[in-house]
C-alpha cells in the first residue's frame, strides 16, 4: 500500500462503486468467476459466511415448525405450463435440457438422443413441489404442510455480478399448504418477519418491510411481501421475498383436501426464499475502502491471532503462547456457538499478514510478539475502527471481555447502517423534487403514488427508478401522486435498485 493511497482497495467507493465491490470480493477471497458463463466459484471464506447464514435461518425455520426436504432439479415442461402467469414470468430465464446422451461426431461430442419432453432446470420449484404436495395432502389433518429446501436454481441472466445476480444461485425456498386463506396469509407475513429479524439481528442490515406492487409481484402470486435494504451507493437491494399464493398453484397442481365435513377444498399456499444475494448485501452495507467488514454474529471467524515471528529465537515461545490463548478463547461461547479463532502461522511479513485479515473483514485481530508474551498481553485491533487504532490489553482482560467486544462491534455496525439509511431517505411531495433527487442524489424516496396510474412506467423509463415496496409499517396518510397528481392511499418506497 503506497503512502499516497491510504486504502487497501482500489478504486475506492467514491471513485467507482461497482469496481470497488468486485475488488472487495477479490481481496477478501470470497468468490471468483468460473469457466461457466454467469456462474461463480464461492471460495471457503465466502462459503463459510453462507454456512453461517444457513445455520441461523435453518434454526429459525425449524422454530416455526418447518421441516427440510429435497425435490428434483429438473421440472418437466408440461408442469410449468399448468400455471400460465408463472411460466410467462420465468420463460426468458429458463435453462432447458433437451437431450440425454452425447455421441462423438467428427471429433466432437454432440447431443444425440432427444428427450420425449424437455426438462427445465428449476428457476423456482412451485410446480414440481406442487405435484408432490398433491399426493401428500388428502385431508385437513395433513395441514398445515410446512416444508423448506436448501438448493440451487438456475436463471439464465444476461448481465451477472458476483453474489448479486448469477446464472446459478444458492438459496432456500419454503413451500407451505394451509386449510384457510387467513392461515396462509399469516404464514407469508410470519416468514417475512423471520427474514427481517435475521437481517437486523445477524447481518446488522436494516431493512424495510413491505409488499410489491401488482407489476412487481412474483408471477402467479396474489401478494408478494419483501424486505429492501439500502446499500452505501443509495441503491436498493431486495434481500428476501415471501409470497401469498392463494389457491393459484393448488388449482394448477390439484392440491385438494377434505375438510372436517368431508368437503373437498383447494389448499391455500405460500412460498418464500432468500439467496446468496444476502452476502452481496452484507458486503455493500458494511465494507469500506480497506475491504470487507463482517458483523461478528455472521463472521466466518471471530478472532485471528497474528504471531510476530521475525525473531527466530522467540518463535517457539510466541507460538506456544498463541496456542494456549487460542485454546482458551475457543472455550468461550458466542451466540450459542464456540468462538471461532484462527492462528495465522504463515511465513509472511507482519504488515502483509495483517492487511490480508483486514481485507477479509475478521472482527478482531490480535498481534502477539515477544513484548506481548513478556507482558502477558495482546495488541488488539477491531475491524469497525481505523486500522491504526490498536490498543494493548492484558490477556486476562481480553479473554474476559472478548464477547463484549464482539457484541459492541455488532451493535456499532447496525447503528452506523441505520444512521446511513435514515439520513438518505427523503420524503418528497413534488414531481420537480422527485426528479431532482434521483438525478443528482442517492437514496430512497417516500412519495405518494396513484395505483391506477402509469406512474411506475414513467419513472422507470425516465429515471430507472422503481417502486421497491408499499411499506407495511409507519404512518399511512393519503395524498396526491407525486408523478400524476392522482389520489394516493399512502406513500411508497422509490429507489434505483440492483
Amino acid at each position: 500500500m503506497s503512502k499516497k493511497n491510504q486504502s487497501a482497495i482500489s478504486p475506492t467507493r467514491e471513485e467507482n462503486y461497482a469496481d470497488w465491490y468486485l475488488e472487495v470480493i477479490k481481496a477478501a477471497e470470497l468468490a471468483e468467476h468460473s469457466a461457466v458463463r454467469g456462474c461463480m466459484v464461492i471460495k471457503p471464506w465466502g462459503y463459510s459466511i453462507w454456512e453461517n447464514i444457513k445455520a441461523e435461518l435453518d434454526r429459525r425455520f425449524k422454530e416455526t415448525g418447518h421441516q427440510n426436504a429435497y425435490f428434483p432439479l429438473f421440472i418437466p415442461l408440461s408442469y410449468l405450463e399448468k400455471e400460465a402467469e408463472h411460466v410467462e414470468g420465468f420463460a426468458k430465464e429458463c435453462a432447458v435440457v433437451t437431450h440425454h446422451r452425447l455421441e462423438a461426431k467428427d471429433g466432437k461430442l454432440v447431443p444425440a438422443a432427444p428427450l420425449e419432453e424437455p426438462l427445465v432446470i428449476r428457476p423456482t420449484s412451485e410446480m414440481i413441489i406442487g405435484q408432490t404436495f398433491s399426493k401428500w395432502v388428502q385431508s385437513h389433518r395433513d395441514l398445515p404442510l410446512l416444508i423448506n429446501q436448501w438448493a440451487n436454481i438456475v436463471r439464465w441472466e444476461m448481465r451477472t455480478r458476483l453474489f448479486l445476480r448469477t446464472a446459478e444461485i444458492l438459496w432456500q425456498e419454503g413451500h407451505t399448504v394451509h386449510a384457510t386463506e387467513e392461515e396462509a396469509e399469516a404464514e407469508a407475513r410470519q416468514m417475512l418477519d423471520v427474514y427481517s429479524g435475521f437481517c437486523w439481528d445477524y447481518l446488522a442490515m436494516p431493512v424495510f418491510k413491505g409488499k410489491k406492487t401488482a407489476g412487481e409481484k412474483f408471477p402467479g402470486a396474489v401478494t408478494t411481501y419483501c424486505i429492501e435494504a439500502m446499500m452505501q451507493d443509495g441503491k436498493a437491494l431486495q434481500a428476501g421475498t415471501s409470497h401469498f399464493l392463494g389457491q393459484n398453484f393448488s388449482k394448477a397442481c390439484d392440491i385438494k383436501f377434505s375438510d372436517d365435513e368431508g368437503k373437498l377444498e383447494h389448499g391455500w399456499m405460500t412460498s418464500w426464499g432468500v439467496t446468496t444475494r444476502l452476502i452481496g448485501g452484507l458486503i455493500m452495507t458494511h465494507s469500506d475502502d480497506d475491504g470487507l467488514v463482517l458483523p461478528p454474529r455472521i463472521a466466518s471467524s471471530h478472532i485471528v491471532l497474528l504471531p510476530v515471528l521475525h525473531q527466530p529465537e522467540n518463535r517457539e515461545k510466541i507460538l506456544a503462547y498463541c496456542e494456549e490463548l487460542k485454546k482458551e478463547l475457543e472455550g468461550l461461547h458466542y451466540q450459542g456457538q464456540p468462538l471461532r479463532v484462527v492462528l495465522d502461522k504463515r511465513d509472511l511479513r507482519g504488515g502483509e499478514k495483517n492487511w490480508s485479515w483486514i481485507k477479509k473483514g475478521i472482527p478482531i485481530r490480535l498481534e502477539i510478539g515477544a513484548r506481548e508474551v513478556e507482558a502477558n498481553q495482546v495488541f488488539m485491533a477491531r475491524r469497525n475502527k481505523a486500522h491504526k487504532d490498536r490498543v494493548a490489553d492484558k490477556r486476562e482482560s481480553f479473554v474476559k471481555n472478548a464477547i463484549k467486544y464482539l457484541e459492541d462491534m455488532q451493535k456499532d455496525l447496525l447503528k452506523r447502517a441505520v444512521a446511513f439509511r435514515d439520513a438518505n431517505v427523503a420524503t418528497i411531495d413534488t414531481k420537480e423534487d422527485f426528479y431532482s433527487f434521483f438525478k443528482t442524489g442517492k437514496g430512497f424516496a417516500l412519495a405518494h403514488w396513484d395505483p391506477s396510474s402509469n406512474a411506475e412506467e414513467i419513472i422507470q423509463e425516465d429515471l430507472n427508478v422503481t417502486i421497491r415496496s408499499i411499506p407495511l409499517e409507519g404512518k399511512k396518510e393519503k395524498g396526491e401522486c407525486v408523478i400524476t397528481g392522482g389520489p394516493s392511499p399512502q406513500r411508497v418506497l422509490f429507489a434505483k435498485a440492483y
